[in-house]
């Protein structure tokens, strides 16, 4: 925890291949320094089949998991800098989008916590 799950049509994956993307987006998590280095998790799902606007144009949106307790401010923060890091890896896909949701932590539990 966190987790950042990048979901994107199977076609970026032609200008960057997934691990320099999966760093990229790690690298910018942790210089936010809201995470510890070695907790953060960075998945891509790329998908062949999709749709955006009734047509087939290519998209990425990323997903974030994060223990409460950030602020609004530091998570609008966090998703603007992936955000900007996603457009300068990727300048001509138009359809680039982030949110976070909270883990509760009344409610988590891993396996360390057994």
């Amino acid at each position: 925890m966190p987790h950042f799950v990048m979901d994107c049509s199977d076609t970026i994956l032609n200008t960057h291949d997934e691990e320099y993307i999966l760093q990229q987006i790690h690298l910018v998590a942790h210089a936010t320094r809201l995470f510890d280095e070695n907790d953060i998790k960075v998945r891509i799902n790329p998908f062949n089949k999709y749709c955006v606007g009734n047509k087939a144009e290519e998209f990425i949106h990323v997903f974030a998991h994060i223990m409460q307790g950030r602020t609004t401010e530091q998570k609008a923060d966090l998703s603007k800098q992936v955000v900007a890091k996603l457009v300068a890896l990727f300048p001509t896909v138009n359809n680039i989008a982030m949110n976070i949701s909270d883990f509760e932590k009344a409610t988590y539990c891993n396996r360390n916590m057994l």
